[in-house]
């Protein structure tokens, strides 16, 4: 098993500008996510602006052939939606938008839930537990503390929230490379899993299915659906282990509260 690459101080300062870069990216996008969108059309605006803006390089497109700066999921899509001309959004729909980008040799992933006009309460709800289930996830890292009792923390949460947690994706380590080892579980058992310590970084993502957990991937090869056609949200931070807990790298303005 790959051991985690732990970050010197140097190492963290330069994923600390990753993440805050790529946090105003999301900044940007508060301001014209809209119905009548089309799910291409954000991927070309936010690859103008890591590039051109931020002088930045968008660490998804080309990994692994895949050809787009970001992954657009939504509704009963569950992560890896592919953007496309033909995909307009409209009053109601949930979109995660998952952007990665990469300054000065380090990578930083974060994504976030729009909410698309007037969204049905059962929606709203979903994708603001979702949001706290990786919260509960993220205020459990600490030195000492394990991989599994991240997991438990989300799936205990979302559990009780009457939703289930999918198992076949997970967060992963991250700093030069895209995908680092740990891999990262949005479930598990208490004490189990990898030791966290000082200078981990890693990604915490959980995809939380109204339904089932069941989910199947589409002919496109990229595009992960829920089995039963039902709602799933996303969200997702980069995060390192510090001495007495943990930093968010990609923390957005507005949860700086």
């Amino acid at each position: 098993m790959a051991e985690a690459v732990l970050k010197t101080e140097a190492e963290l300062a330069l994923m600390r500008e990753s993440g805050r870069l790529l946090a105003s990216v999301f900044a940007y996008l508060d301001g014209w996510v809209a119905a009548g969108l089309s799910t291409l059309e954000i991927n070309d605006r936010v690859e103008r602006y890591i590039v051109d803006e931020l002088g930045s390089r968008p660490a998804s497109k080309g990994q692994y052939g895949f050809e787009y700066v970001l992954n657009t999921s939504v509704n009963q899509v569950v992560c890896h939606g592919v953007p496309s001309a033909k995909k307009i959004l409209k009053s109601g729909d949930i979109i995660n938008v998952d952007i990665t980008l990469e300054k000065g040799g380090f990578i930083a992933d974060s994504s976030k839930m729009y909410m698309i006009g007037k969204v049905a309460p059962h929606a709203r709800r979903l994708v603001e537990k979702t949001y706290e289930a990786m919260w509960e996830g993220i205020r459990v890292v600490k030195p000492g503390a394990t991989l599994g009792d991240v997991g438990a923390a989300i799936q205990r949460y979302a559990e009780r929230q009457g939703y289930s947690v999918v198992r076949e994706y997970c967060g992963h380590g991250i700093g030069r490379e895209m995908h680092e080892a740990p891999q990262v579980l949005h479930y598990g058992q208490p004490g189990a899993g990898t030791v966290l310590r000082e200078g981990m970084t890693f990604t915490i993502e959980p995809m939380i299915n109204q339904g089932k957990a069941a989910v199947r991937t589409k002919p496109d090869g990229w595009t992960v659906v829920t089995r039963d056609k039902r709602l799933s949200a996303q969200w997702e931070h980069t995060i390192a282990v510090t001495p007495d807990g943990f930093e968010v790298l990609t923390l957005r303005e507005e949860e700086r509260s």
